[in-house]
């Protein structure tokens, strides 16, 4: 399959799919010079670009494409996840507004809901309002934000996008001569394009050739008609009328690892190399001043360096995000950090406010209490400790988790469902196996991944 890869996991993830017996297509110029090759132009059949956040890649295309693209990306290591997008990029819904808000209304799709911005609806919206909408940009199932939407529907197609009510071709390029080259050469296609719908290329689309440009065009055509089709249709209950195949995948810790691996292979590597940028924009210059400066052996990733730059250090307010297997993310609130090292251990502190019991320990949760949470980085789990006000132990809880990663803002990991807890008598219980099962079976979690998990639980039950 033809694959387009975008973002800070690009070598590694080139590499990958190169290994595979993929065909890795658009190539940036610095990846060009990385493999000291020349990648062909053409369309893709599916795009791998890193998400804002850094934390994973999104995966759009052929359906087929993205299926294997995501077998590739979760076999990269143990902690690596992949979910379904239920709101792919390209994909067309009819929707119900169910609320309006200051900049746009939260519509219902069915499966998900999304955002559409009022300036992307041909007419005022209301609550109850049924209306079509195409995804104009898709959101991980970690990410609080919902997909936008737009009321106007474009048929891409990797190399170009028809645009409806547009007259003639456009180039989006910063090289003017290619530019008007192509819009020129767009005639000699003899393209198909239903009426009504101007051409668009991609910068990408100059360097490709005329066999590549004719499939993406009679591809993009397709969808255009087909999208002609639907709108004829009377708008239904809230549901997908258009599909487009998409998926998600969160790399954890032990997934950027491996993915350094790969990425030595090709070019100069500093230990924690993805972890390092994962956690912060700011990262990426300095990562690349040093690999080009610098030449590194494999070692330890030098994490009280890299703290010491970007954090965290004692006294800052960090975050910790709880993930879950099914792709959800929950903040379980925020505290200070009251010591770090530069081993890797981070100890959060956190005031409790009262009332209800804690989970598992059934100690009662009052004003005042405190837990303090030790994190390793690299750690299979961590524990808290829960203390009154007056210093008594409340009772220990140890969660097991994919490995942690202490970000200057956030702690993450995913929850791996099974916990040992330490109740104030002394007495130790494991709980929560069923649900580990659970998501054995709905294929959130790997075979291998539970057991993994399930040693550590074993070990911490001895152990405490």
């Amino acid at each position: 399959m033809n694959v387009r890869v975008r973002g800070i996991y690009t070598t590694a993830l080139t590499r990958l799919f190169l290994d595979a017996g993929d065909d890795v297509v658009q190539a940036s110029p610095p990846i060009q010079r990385r493999f000291d090759a020349d990648f062909e132009a053409e369309t893709h059949d599916v795009a791998v670009a890193t998400t804002d956040d850094r934390q994973g890649v999104g995966v759009s295309g052929d359906e087929a494409a993205v299926e294997r693209a995501c077998a590739r990306l979760r076999a990269v290591a143990v902690d690596a996840f992949a979910w379904t997008d239920p709101a792919p990029e390209g994909a067309v819904f009819d929707g119900r507004v169910t609320d309006t808000l200051g900049g746009g209304a939260v519509v219902d799709l069915g499966e998900t809901d999304g955002y559409l911005p009022y300036r992307n609806a041909d007419d005022r919206v209301e609550n109850g309002d049924t209306v079509r909408v195409q995804v104009t940009s898709s959101t991980p199932p970690w990410d609080d934000d919902r997909p936008r939407l737009d009321t106007e529907l474009r048929a891409h197609d990797g190399l170009v996008t028809l645009v409806p009510g547009q007259e003639g071709t456009t180039v989006a390029t910063h090289d003017d001569a290619a530019g008007r080259e192509l819009a020129g050469m767009t005639d000699l296609l003899d393209p198909d394009v239903p009426e009504g719908w101007g051409i668009r290329w991609r910068h990408s689309a100059t360097e490709a050739d005329m066999t590549a440009l004719h499939e993406a065009l009679d591809g993009a055509s397709k969808r255009a008609r087909a999208l002609d089709a639907t709108l004829d249709d009377p708008i239904g209950d809230p549901g997908v009328v258009a599909p487009v195949a998409g998926a998600w995948v969160w790399f954890g810790r032990e997934s950027r690892f491996a993915l350094d691996d790969l990425r030595r292979k090709v070019s100069t590597t500093m230990p924690g190399h993805h972890r390092t940028k994962a956690a912060a924009n700011a990262a990426s210059a300095g990562v690349d001043l040093a690999e080009a400066l610098c030449e590194f052996r494999e070692g330890e990733f030098p994490f009280g360096v890299v703290a010491d730059q970007f954090g965290p250090v004692e006294g800052d307010s960090v975050s910790i995000g709880h993930g879950k297997p099914d792709g959800r993310l929950i903040t379980l609130g925020s505290g200070e950090v009251v010591e770090r090292d530069d081993e890797g251990t981070v100890a959060v502190e956190r005031t409790i406010s009262g009332g209800g019991r804690y989970d598992a320990l059934g100690t009662r949760r009052e004003a005042g209490d405190t837990a303090l949470t030790k994190f390793r980085e690299g750690r299979w789990w961590y524990p808290t400790v829960y203390r009154g006000a007056d210093g008594e132990r409340k009772g220990t809880y140890v969660n097991v988790c994919t490995p942690v990663e202490c970000f200057p803002d956030e702690i993450r990991y995913v929850d791996l469902h099974v916990d040992v807890v330490k109740h104030p008598n002394g007495r130790v219980e494991r709980v929560d196996d069923d649900e580990l099962d659970a998501a054995v079976e709905a294929g959130h979690v790997s075979e291998e991944l539970a057991e993994k998990t399930r040693q550590v639980a074993s070990s911490l039950e001895r152990a405490l």
